[in-house]
């Protein structure tokens, strides 16, 4: 078995374990100035909003020799305002320039005949109104807020609501970092951005769900026992699943990694870094924010209740006197055992292995044996 597969295995036995819950307070931390960070890219740099949002032009020319740099320069003279260009596969050049209409269009188009080298018939232009971005804008949000409530009714029902919270806490915490980044990159939004926002939000609750499920496994009849309090145990729930919540979100990393540095880096695909970005981070902030936000999340919530508290109390008492006597019983260990197999208060722990029975004198009189005498 390799390392990981041994770790994980440790993990899920609770022979071994990593304090998530116990310092919820630093990841809180973290994540709030991430966070805040992200805030800041949108307030001070703004999203780099596409054509299909603001209105504009795309020109695609055939083979030219001019490089995108030049084409670029030509471009913003021609318009009198900032355009983007990209190469393309097939040694043309897709030109982007936002805020034209259809006469401004037409001039340009002549302009860049001249500048390019190629003729006008050649190169395609088309026209995108704002009002179409605008409609696809708000369809995401409509989406997006159907989608959360849905979530939220789900999570309720399957779960309890504190999760419910937890996990739209998340979600939220999820896509601000990921529009955050793309504020602060300077990525173009398009609608491939927006799909792939829509995108990341299942996985991000992928791994959210996952611990969350193992919790509440873990947490029946807690209050049946006395050896571990709740956060204790989220605390091994997410230590028995974080191996599995590291393998599927590498895996799925992977692939997302080869569109976004080989596909949009090496080959210039514009729309594979819309997409690829997005889901790149949303991944990584999905993971994130499963192990160190959504669960300690939950834990706090649920420790305010009076059962819980009053389970605290006991289970800490316990250990005290425990301590006091100078045990090392195994209801004084956090890690010892699952909650689930909860005995009696006075009970006393069960003798491991076969036990040897007293043989009595007079067992077999009276009965055949078989044997002859």
């Amino acid at each position: 078995m390799s390392r990981l597969g041994t770790l994980g295995a440790r993990l899920h036995r609770g022979e071994v374990g990593y304090d998530f819950v116990p310092k919820r307070m630093i990841w809180y931390g973290v994540s709030l100035l991430i966070t805040v960070a992200a805030i800041l890219g949108l307030t001070v740099k703004g999203l780099n909003m596409g054509i299909e949002f603001q209105g504009g032009a795309v020109f695609t020319t055939p083979k030219t020799s001019i490089s995108a740099s030049q084409a670029e320069q030509r471009a913003e003279e021609a318009a009198g305002h900032d355009a983007i260009v990209q190469e393309l596969g097939t040694g043309g050049l897709r030109i982007q320039i936002s805020g034209v209409d259809t006469a401004k269009s037409d001039e340009i188009k002549a302009e860049l005949s001249k500048d390019l080298g190629v003729k006008a018939d050649d190169i395609n232009a088309d026209l995108v109104g704002p009002s179409w971005g605008e409609q696809i804008a708000n369809k995401a949000w409509t989406g997006l807020g159907i989608f959360m409530v849905l979530v939220v009714i789900y999570l309720a029902i399957a779960f309890e609501w504190r999760m419910a919270v937890a996990a739209l806490v998340a979600l939220i915490h999820d896509i601000t970092i990921t529009v955050g980044i793309y504020a602060l990159v300077g990525f173009e939004v398009t609608p491939g951005t927006v799909i792939g926002l829509l995108t990341i939000l299942g996985y991000s609750l992928y791994d959210t769900v996952v611990v969350f499920d193992s919790l509440k496994e873990s947490s029946k009849d807690i209050t049946k026992q006395t050896r571990w309090t709740y956060s204790e145990v989220a605390n091994r729930s997410i230590n028995a699943t974080l191996v599995r919540s590291i393998n599927t979100t590498v895996v799925a990393l992977l692939p997302v990694a080869g569109l976004l540095f080989i596909g949009g880096g090496v080959l210039g695909a514009g729309m594979l870094n819309d997409i690829s970005l997005s889901l790149f981070v949303g991944l990584a902030a999905g993971a994130y924010s499963s192990i160190f936000i959504a669960t300690p999340l939950v834990a706090e919530l649920k420790e305010r209740e009076p059962g819980m508290k009053a389970l605290k109390k006991r289970v800490l008492a316990k250990r005290a006197a425990a301590a006091e006597k100078g045990e090392t019983a195994e209801a004084a260990a956090p890690g010892a055992a699952e909650p689930g197999d909860a005995e009696p208060e006075d009970a006393a722990h069960a003798v491991v292995g076969p036990r040897t029975q007293p043989v009595s004198r007079t067992r077999g009189r009276g009965r055949p044996s078989g044997k002859r005498r």
